[in-house]
C-alpha cells in the first residue's frame, strides 16, 4: 500500500495515500483494532446533517468565510448520502466520547472541502478544527448525532412497522372472531375464548408499544449541541446552537430542540435509557407474540394446531416434510437481542463521569441496532407470517369440546365444590361435562345446553 506522510499535534503519520482521512483518524484507527463493529449508515447520516447544518449557520454569520462554508455544507452532504462511507474506518469500541469519529468526520469534510474549492495536492485551504468543528466539541457532537439518529429511526422505521403490524393483528382477530377455542393459563386448559379474542391481545400489545414511543422519542428529540466540551458552551456563538438545531430540524423534518440545561445533556445519557427501556418493552411484547404462535400452530398431528403458520422453507435435514415455525423463531431472537443491548445501553448511560458521559459509542451503536431489527422484524413478521395465518377451526372446537375447565360456567348455577366433583369424574372418565352433569341431575338437559353454550362463555357475564 502507498502512503503519504499527514502531520497533527502528535507529530507526524503514515495515512493510506488515497485516504480523505488524516493524521488523528490513522491514529485511532491503529489504536482500536477491536472489532468489525462500525458506527451505523444511520448515525453517519447524522454526523453529516450536524455538520452541514453547523457550516450553513457558521457560513451565514461570519464565523467561516462563506465560499469555506458552502463547500463544508456540500461535502457534509456527501456523508449524509453515504457516497463517503468508505472513509468512516473507525471501530465502535474507542474513545467514550467518540472524540474519534468525529475527528474522523471533520477530516474527510475538510478534504472534500478543499478539493471542491479546487486547492492543490497538499493544501488545506479548510481546517478540520477551526472551520469543520467551528461551535463544536466531540462531547456535544456526538450525543447529538446520537440523538438524531435515534429519533429519525424511531420516527421513520419503526413506527410505520408496528403500526402496520397492528393493523395485521386487528384484521386477524376480526377474521377470526367466530372461532372458538380453549383459553390457556399455566399451558393448562381454561376457559373458552376465541381465536380472535387472542390476537386482539397481541393487537394490543403492539399498539401500547407504539404509544409508549410516541411518548419517550420526545426525550431525544433535545439536543446537546451547544454545550461544547463541558455543557457551558465555550467557544460556540451566541445563537449557534439554537440556530443549528432549527437547520437540523428543516432538514430531518423532525421537531428538535435545543436541550434546556446543556450540563445534563452531556453528563447523562438518561433520555437514551429511557428509549431503550421502551425498545425492551416492545421486544418483549413481540417475543410474547412469537411464542404464542409457535404454541399455537404446534403439531402439526400431536399438538395444539390451533393454527396453521405460512410454510416457507424446509425445516429439517434429516426429517422429510418437517416445516417450522421460522418466523416467529427469529423474531425471539431478535428480542433477546434487543433486551442484551438495553442492558448493554443502560450501564452505558451509567457511567457518566461528572460533565460527560464516556460510553456514548456503544450506547449509540446498541440503540441504532435495536431501533433496526426491531423495525425489520416487525415487518418480516407481520408479510411472511401474520398476514398468511389461517383458523384451523375444526381442531379448535375439537379440543375445546374435550375441556373439562367449561365447568366453571356452571358454578353460578350448582356452585364451586359440586362443579369441581364433575371436572374430575369427567376427566378420570374421559367424558365430558355435559354427560357427567346430565348425569348426576344437576341441571336439566335444557340448563345445560344453555350454561355449556360455548361461544356464550367467551362474551362474559353468567350464561344461562
Amino acid at each position: 500500500m502507498e502512503y503519504r506522510i499527514e502531520r497533527d499535534s502528535m507529530g507526524e503519520v503514515q495515512v493510506p495515500a488515497g485516504a480523505f482521512y488524516g493524521a488523528s483518524t490513522q491514529r485511532a484507527f491503529e489504536n482500536f483494532p477491536i472489532s468489525d463493529r462500525k458506527f451505523s449508515r444511520r448515525f453517519i447520516w447524522a454526523l453529516g446533517i450536524v455538520k452541514a447544518s453547523a457550516a450553513v449557520i457558521n457560513g451565514r454569520d461570519g464565523y467561516v468565510d462563506a465560499d469555506k462554508a458552502a463547500a463544508i455544507v456540500t461535502a457534509a452532504e456527501e456523508v449524509i448520502s453515504g457516497s463517503l462511507d468508505t472513509q468512516f474506518v473507525l471501530d465502535i469500541f474507542q474513545t467514550g466520547s467518540g472524540t474519534s469519529t468525529n475527528t474522523n468526520a471533520n477530516e474527510v469534510i475538510a478534504h472534500q472541502a478543499a478539493v471542491i474549492l479546487g486547492a492543490a495536492a497538499g493544501d488545506r485551504p479548510v481546517h478540520p478544527n477551526d472551520h469543520v468543528n467551528y461551535g463544536q466539541s466531540s462531547n456535544d457532537v456526538i450525543p447529538t448525532a446520537m440523538y438524531i439518529a435515534a429519533a429519525a429511526a424511531i420516527h421513520e422505521d419503526l413506527i410505520p412497522s408496528l403500526k402496520s403490524l397492528q393493523e395485521s393483528l386487528t384484521a386477524k382477530a376480526v377474521e377470526f372472531v367466530d372461532v372458538v377455542k380453549s383459553g390457556r393459563t399455566h399451558l393448562m386448559d381454561a376457559t373458552p375464548v376465541t381465536l380472535g379474542q387472542e390476537f386482539s391481545g397481541y393487537a394490543a400489545q403492539v399498539g401500547y408499544g407504539v404509544s409508549r414511543l410516541e411518548k419517550v422519542v420526545t426525550e431525544v428529540e433535545e439536543l446537546a449541541l451547544g454545550g461544547t466540551a463541558v455543557g457551558s458552551g465555550l467557544n460556540a456563538p451566541a445563537g449557534f446552537a439554537r440556530d443549528t438545531i432549527a437547520e437540523i430540524a428543516r432538514r430531518t423534518g423532525l421537531p428538535f430542540r435545543e436541550a434546556p440545561n446543556h450540563f445534563e445533556a452531556q453528563a447523562a445519557k438518561d433520555a437514551a435509557v429511557a428509549v431503550s427501556g421502551t425498545l425492551k418493552t416492545i421486544a418483549v411484547s413481540l417475543f410474547k407474540i412469537a411464542n404464542d404462535l409457535r404454541w399455537l400452530s404446534s403439531g402439526p398431528r400431536t399438538a395444539i394446531s390451533e393454527i396453521r403458520l405460512p410454510s416457507l422453507q424446509p425445516g429439517s435435514s434429516i426429517m422429510p416434510g418437517k416445516v417450522n415455525p421460522v418466523m416467529p423463531e427469529m423474531t425471539m431472537q431478535v428480542a433477546a437481542q434487543v433486551i442484551g443491548n438495553d442492558a448493554a445501553i443502560t450501564w452505558a448511560g451509567a457511567n457518566g463521569n461528572f460533565e460527560l458521559n464516556v460510553m456514548m459509542p456503544v450506547m449509540s451503536s446498541n440503540l441504532d441496532e435495536s431501533i433496526s431489527i426491531l423495525a425489520t422484524a416487525a415487518a418480516t413478521l407481520r408479510t411472511r407470517c401474520i398476514d398468511g395465518i389461517e383458523a384451523n377451526a375444526d381442531r379448535a372446537r375439537e379440543l375445546v369440546e374435550k375441556n373439562i375447565i367449561v365447568v366453571t360456567s356452571l358454578n353460578p348455577h350448582i356452585g364451586y365444590d359440586k362443579g369441581a366433583e364433575i371436572a374430575k369424574e369427567a376427566f378420570a372418565s374421559g367424558r365430558n361435562v355435559r354427560e357427567v352433569a346430565l348425569e348426576k341431575g344437576v341441571m336439566t338437559a335444557e340448563e345445560l345446553d344453555l350454561a355449556l353454550d360455548l361461544k356464550g362463555m367467551t362474551e362474559g357475564g353468567i350464561i344461562g
